[in-house]
Order: C-alpha cells, then structure tokens, then sequence
C-alpha cells in the first residue's frame, strides 16, 4: 500500500474522532484510477441552506486544508486521476466559497431539509407495504345451534402469517334483527406447528345471518353465513320405546352380571363371547418396606401375586449379636430374616444395597428387592417385622384372572350382514362409558318385538358390544384409586416398583395398539412405566387390547366401529397420531371416506342431541390428531389402517354451558350420577344411529359384508 494511501485512511480517521489532521509533506502519488471522473450537474444552494455535497478538489493539499479548519468530512475521501474526492456538509456560502477555490460539487446528496420529508416518504411506503402484505384469512368453520333456549357460534379461521405469533383475528357477526357482536380468536399450534384461530362455542342472542373476520395486520373475509349444525336429525321415536335402562354406576361384576341376565332374556338375539385372552386380574405382588424410607430401607417385593400366599409374608433384619458375621438371611414359615454382618467389634456393616443384592440372589423365585429410592449406601438398620401386602382395597372383588365378555346382538349373527363394533372402558376411570354400550344394547333388544325400525336394524346389523375393555383396572378404580386409567400389569423394574408409585403402573391400553405406535416413533404414548400414555413393553402387549383386536379380526364382515371414551364432547376418528418433525399424521382417509366420516358424524351429533340438547361442538368434530392431541397406538387407528374398518371415537361428556356465568363448565370422568345417566341416555342415542348408518350404507351396496 502507498504512503498516500495511508495517509487517506489515517486523516479519514482522524476526521471521525476529533476533526482535525496536521498536513504531511511526505506524502507521495497514489496510482490513479483508470476512468477519468464525469462531471455532475451543477448544484446550487441558497445562502441559508445547508446540504451533504460531493465535492471533486484540484488535491489533496485543499482536503488537508479543509481538514485542519474543521471541515465536516462525512465520508472517507479517494484520489481520481490525482484529484480527491470527498462528502463535505456545506452552507450555501460554503459552497460558493469552495467553488471559488477550485472544488467542483458533482452531486447534491441530500439537503438538510430533506430528512423530514423522507421520514414522512418511508412511513406511506411502510403503509403501502402494509397493504399489500396483508394477511389472508379463510374461515375453516362457521357453525351455528341452538341448545337449550340458548343460541352458539363457533367458528375456526386460518392466516396466511401462520409464522407470525402476534397476529390477532377477531369474529363480527350480525343477527337478522340488525344486532351484531364480535370476539377475539386465540391462536392454537400443536406440536410447534400453525393450526388455525379459535375460541370456545360463543352464545350470541339468536341466529346469526353474516359472520366476518378480521385480523391485526388488515387482512379481512367477506362475509358469510354460518351454516346450521349438525344439521341432521334422526327419524322420531315411536310411541312405547323403552329407553333408559340404567339405575346407577356399574363395577365390573355388575356388568358381567347385566351381560348374563341380557342373554338369558333375549336368546334368540344374543350371543355371548368370551374373548380369548384373561387379563391379570385384580392382584399385584405385595410388598414391604424394611426400615424406614424417611431414614434408611429396601423394599422386599413378591414375586408372586399377593393373593398367591403372599399377603401377610413377614420380613425382618437382624442384629445377630456377635463380631465378624457374614451377611445372611432364611425364609421360614413365611418369615423372611435376613442376618445383617458385623465387624470385628461386633457393629453392624451391612448397607441398603448390600442387603437387597443378597435377597435378590438368595430368593430370586420368591422376593424381589430393590434399594428405596433415597437410600443408597446408607447402613441396613435393625428393622421388621414388616408385612408384605397387595396394597388393593377391594375385599370383595375376584382376585382371578377375567374373561372379558362381548355380546353379538342380531337375529341373524352368521357373519353375512354387516357388523357394528361398540366398545368402552379402555380407560379404568371413565365410568360413564359403560353405560352408554349397555343402555345401547337393551335399547336395541327391548324394542326390537315391538319397534319397527329397531327390528329392521337387528334384522340387517351385526351388532358386537364389548362394555368393558379393562376389567381389572375398573376395579382397581372403583376400590383404590378413582383416577385409574390404566391396567393392573406392572411392567416396571427396581425403584419404580416403590409402593408409593402403586397409582402409576399399568399400561394405558389405547396406546398398546399396532399402527401409529410409540414404537414406531409416533407421539402420544411413552416409554416410562409411570406415565399416564405408557405404551406397554410391546404393541399388543396386553390382554386388554389382544381382546379388542381378537374380536374384529375373528369377524370380518365388522366395518363399523365405535370407542367409547371420555370426557369432554368429541367425536373423532383416524388419523389418530402423528410424529413430532413436521406434524407428520397417519396418511389421511381419501376425499370420499373424509367425507364420509363428516356426514355419519353430523348424523350421530344430532342423534345424541335428541335427549337434552346437548351438541357436540364442531371444533371437536375431526380426526382425533386434529381435534384432540396425537394418541400414537390407539384402537381406532389399528382397526381402520390394518383392518379396514370405519372406526370412531366418542369422548362423552361434553361441557355444560352455565347461563349464570356465561362459562362452559367440564363434567370429569365421574360425574355426579344424574350427569352419567344423561350422557348414557344421549349417547346410547347415538349409537342407534351408528347402526342406522351401517345399515343404510350395507342397503346402498356401497359395503360389502
């Protein structure tokens, strides 16, 4: 680099810090530029005027001049063809007085008046931008009903600033009486990704005639109509239907007995099926602490179940009072003593882990121990005797392994007419769900001698009804735990086996399922022995969801099937899970079955509002990945991508509107009663009409059985 070059930068600097530079006299040519500068049009300044000008100086001794006086230099100067260029701030009088010197302004950059002007130029720019990037929004749902006396709008509506976490929609709607309202949307994404806005069901005084949305960043629909929903209703009930044959909450012996008295009453229309794989069965393995967890202690656990002569084993540890003892233990008239070791002063040195290594090894077919968690290394106390125990409350349930039961209802159940599919209690605490199969199935076979259209659907329809998937975990929820969901199986290992974890084993048998798995990667079960989702050691690894699938795949002409859950008022069915990068779902039933699916749906909504009003919303009406959350392994899933069949899922117990608080209100998974038989009522209702729906589907040819 040239001296001169140097000198530039330097003085450039200069000029930035502190506005002044001595003149160098050493300074040598710099190589010139190889284009010769064009001349600029002539730029003028009135005498008060100030501006950013750029100047071309005759050289560099008038920049260094300029420099030295305080010249306000705004941008580093550079040599062409041994003339300097430089961005001066100039007064018009400053102008004229450099012009007179030999300096030519080749380019008026800015007037000091201007930047007003600008600020002003940017903000209309940023308003036109605005305007032509405005968001579009598309209604997705605009739904309308009327429960109750009390009319509802429930709309979904999509932006196309889908990354744009900021934008807010709010909803106007106009009534044919000229009232009109609006409310905000809320944004909803499920796992990371854009789904639409939304808000719960909103009431509005009567039926709305337009609806409109508009969002934060100008973006606006047209208005619309809502359209009425469900927009179905089923054919009225005759005179003398008999309904309602549910009294009061029902256990899992109360159901196995309604199922025998149904089979002895109707025989020419009832068949029972014992499905093939017996669950565990109302039993654990029983266990103790020996010591104390809040100090030092190992847990002793049977290996069989505590109903197996286990309850009430006996453990105990020991000082064996003399120096230098190994370790030791006996198991003798159901007493296990285990001998702690000593030193040669005669101090006990066995620790927690020492002590649950030697049982393990020393019984291996009859206890299983493990250290307590919080008590690793610490020194085995003298304890005991502690008594083995099952932990279960419910004195007068069977501890035997149970065979879950099925009913095949129809006047012809030879395989050739189509077949519906009901069943519920997958989840030990959903009480409610049960009776709504039950209240099902008596509907069907107490009308069916006297009720035309019931003895049409018995006559045409296969009907199978599992009322209770999950025998064992129902009874446990009944007499132990009342939010039980899963099953009895206890998979888990070591410390997980605490009985302090006891309300957290089992499998949740709706993540135990084939297609869209936990194992296959998909989200919404899990691999912890302690969750609420935890998927079993394997797909199908359970009796519970072996049964639900033994009794689909040993009856092919099924293609109808129902899963009664709840709560919460959905009506969902595949796809059912998706996996986390990307959203990616299940693939997505064609066009045609899509549609399907929504219009039975819209028939079966309508069919549960007959008994009370009560509409499941349209928000929560869709596949289960869409509405509900991803459910990877679920039942429906399987039944519709390996078995073919047209499979859904019913949470009942939808939210309850509260006139007083304009709130939507839940109703949990044990209601009071009064609330239970309601939805078994209106649900039983629904699916009737499921069956209506198979039957006039099997009449159209569209299925073959």
């Amino acid at each position: 680099m040239s001296t001169r070059r140097i000198w530039v930068a330097s003085a450039t600097a200069a000029v930035l810090t502190v506005g002044l530079l001595a003149p160098s006299a050493s300074s040598t040519a710099a190589p010139p530029d190889t284009a010769a500068p064009a001349a600029g049009p002539t730029v003028k300044l009135a005498a008060g005027e100030t501006a950013l000008v750029r100047f071309r100086l005759p050289d560099e001794a008038m920049l260094r001049d300029l420099v030295a006086s305080g010249a306000d230099v705004a941008a580093r100067p550079r040599t062409t063809l041994g003339q300097v260029q430089v961005d001066l701030v100039v007064t018009g009088a400053e102008l004229d007085a450099l012009t007179a010197r030999g300096a030519v302004a080749t380019q008026l950059i800015q007037t000091a008046t201007e930047g007003s002007a600008r600020v002003a130029a940017s903000k209309r720019a940023a308003a036109r931008t605005l305007a032509a990037n405005a968001d579009t929004l598309q209604f997705l749902q605009s739904y309308w009903w009327t429960a109750n006396g009390q009319s509802f709008l429930s709309v979904q509506v999509a932006t196309t600033a889908t990354d744009d976490p900021d934008v807010e929609i709010t909803v106007t709607w106009t009534t044919a009486d000229g009232r009109t309202g609006s409310f905000p949307l809320s944004r909803f994404e499920d796992s990371g990704e854009y789904q639409y806005h939304v808000a719960l069901p909103q009431p509005v005084p009567a039926q709305p005639v337009t609806v409109t949305a508009s969002s934060s960043l100008g973006g606006s629909t047209r208005a619309i109509r809502p359209t009425a929903w469900p927009g179905a209703t089923p054919p009225p009930l005759p005179a003398g239907y008999q309904k309602d044959f549910i009294a009061a909450y029902m256990t899992p012996t109360d159901i196995q007995a309604r199922i025998k008295r149904l089979e002895r009453q109707y025989p020419a229309l009832v068949d029972v099926i014992d499905l093939p794989n017996k669950t565990q069965g109302y039993r654990r393995t029983a266990s103790a602490y020996l010591g104390d967890p809040a100090t030092a202690a190992i847990v002793v656990d049977s290996v069989k179940f505590g109903d197996q002569k286990m309850n009430g084993v006996q453990v105990k540890s020991v000082d064996p009072g003399r120096k230098n003892r190994p370790l030791n233990a006996t198991y003798k008239d159901r007493v296990l003593t285990v001998s702690l070791a000593t030193d040669s002063t005669g101090a006990v040195i066995s620790t927690t882990d020492q002590v649950a290594a030697f049982v393990d090894a020393r019984y291996p077919t009859v206890f299983n121990a493990f250290v307590e968690d919080g008590s690793a290394g610490k020194l085995m106390p003298v304890a005991g005797p502690a008594r083995l125990d099952d932990g279960l409350d419910g004195t007068e349930v069977s501890k035997k392994p149970w065979t879950v039961q099925a009913m095949r209802l129809g006047s012809v159940r030879d395989g050739s007419k189509i077949g519906v599919m009901a069943y519920s209690q997958e989840h030990a605490r959903e009480w409610a769900t049960p009776l709504v199969t039950l209240e099902f199935a008596e509907r069907l076979l107490a009308n069916y001698a006297t009720d035309a259209e019931t003895r049409s659907l018995l006559d045409n329809v296969d009907v199978f009804v599992i009322p209770m998937v999950n025998p064992d975990g129902a009874n446990y929820a009944f007499n132990d735990y009342n939010f039980q969901r899963k099953n009895l199986v206890n998979h888990c290992t070591g410390a997980q086996r605490d009985p302090r974890n006891a309300n957290s084993w089992g499998v949740d048998i709706n993540r135990n399922y084939t297609v869209g798995s936990y194992f296959d990667g998909y989200v919404g079960g899990s691999a912890n022995c302690l969750s609420g989702t935890y998927s079993g050691t394997s797909e199908l690894s359970e009796a519970e969801s072996r049964n639900v699938i033994a009794l689909a795949e040993a009856h092919p002409n099924i293609k109808f099937a129902m899963n009664v859950h709840s709560y919460g008022g959905y009506f969902m069915w595949p796809p059912g899970a998706y996996k986390a990068d990307g959203r990616v779902t299940l693939p997505r039933p064609s066009i045609e079955e899509s549609a399907y699916f929504m219009q039975s749906a819209k028939r079966i909504i309508g069919a549960i509002r007959t008994h009370r009003g009560t509409v499941t919303w349209p928000s929560y009406t869709g596949p289960v990945a869409d509405v509900l959350y991803s459910a990877a392994g679920n039942s429906a899933d399987q039944l519709y991508y390996e078995l073919g069949i047209l499979a859904w899922d019913f949470e009942v117990g939808n939210d309850l509107w509260n006139a007083e608080t304009q709130e939507w209100e839940g109703v949990g998974f044990q209601p009071p009663y009064e609330e239970a038989h309601a939805e078994s009522q209106e649900y039983a209702s629904g699916l009737v009409e499921l069956v209506r729906v198979a039957r006039d589907m099997q009449a159209e040819g569209a299925v073959a059985p």
